[in-house]
């Protein structure tokens, strides 16, 4: 195991590792406790060998989603890209509460009312083990079509992920995506990532996010992303819909903003994940 990332972690948080145990959880980064000398712990996330900027561009995103000073997100504590390292405020998990799923809900819509200078990163920066892109763009249509479907539509197919007539359905889809767009708004900050394994609720019963994919998109790819795979309580969405309502026909678009997560699990996991993708589609051609 390459540790190289160690001796600069211990500089740079003055304090030596005493114990490390390994982590479950994830599909891409090797993910541990690790117990200081000085008796604290703190998360830490490394890779063998991560896309470029790969953890730095996670840090950014935590930092994005935590200085709006509204859904709790863990302190970066320590970020390299070499080596690659990624080092956290450790979080006590507790159990869920009614009221905390209230006060999650709440706090998304909180989130999602801070304004983001783009659609996609001001960076530029790629987000995910697929690295899909994020170039800016002022209008939601050209970055869903360009920085996330089309993207993924041709690694699916290098990649042999989906059969022919789904993707022949996703181009059509995207020849006519103005139809089946939200109405006009601005970009919110989204999570990016935001299935129910990004949630830690701790012993308080307060709910964090971490692994973001952190990016300006319509707040409904966050919120479609909720529902995808369940492990929100409706009274989330409840409280979400009571501070910041939705446009009335926000369920019709709910496959859409799905379609983008579906074709990346089907590309990086296959199974069920290509029927989900061909049945999102078909919702809109």
């Amino acid at each position: 195991m390459n540790n190289a990332w160690q001796a600069p972690l211990e500089q740079s948080l003055n304090a030596s590792i005493k114990q490390q145990t390994r982590l479950g959880g994830g599909d891409f980064a090797d993910s541990r406790r690790v117990t200081l000398s000085d008796g604290g712990q703190i998360f830490v996330k490394t890779h063998a060998d991560p896309p470029p900027c790969f953890f730095s561009t996670e840090a950014t995103g935590l930092t994005w989603l935590r200085n709006t000073q509204t859904v709790p997100t863990p302190n970066v504590l320590w970020v390299s890209d070499e080596p690659p390292c990624l080092a956290l405020e450790w979080i006590n998990e507790g159990s869920r509460v009614a009221h905390g799923e209230h006060e999650l809900g709440a706090r998304l819509a909180e989130l999602h009312q801070q304004p983001f200078e783009c659609f996609g990163r001001p960076d530029r920066r790629t987000t995910g083990s697929l690295a899909v892109p994020n170039e800016p763009s002022h209008d939601w249509v050209s970055f869903y079509r360009d920085q996330r479907i089309e993207p993924l539509l041709r690694l699916s197919e290098e990649r042999g992920a989906l059969p022919q007539n789904t993707r022949r359905l996703i181009a059509s889809l995207l020849d006519q995506l103005d139809a089946f767009a939200p109405p006009s708004a601005p970009p919110a900050l989204v999570h990016g990532d935001l299935w129910a394994g990004n949630r830690i609720v701790d012993t308080a019963g307060v709910s964090w996010i971490i692994d973001p994919a952190a990016h300006g998109n319509h707040r409904e790819f966050d919120l479609a992303m909720m529902r995808l795979f369940g492990g929100y309580d409706a009274a989330c969405f409840s409280a979400y819909q009571e501070a910041y309502p939705l446009d009335d026909d926000w369920q019709q678009r709910v496959p859409l903003f799905q379609l983008a997560p579906l074709m990346v699990h089907a590309i990086k996991f296959g199974g069920h994940y290509a029927a989900a993708t061909h049945e999102a589609v078909k919702s809109f051609v």
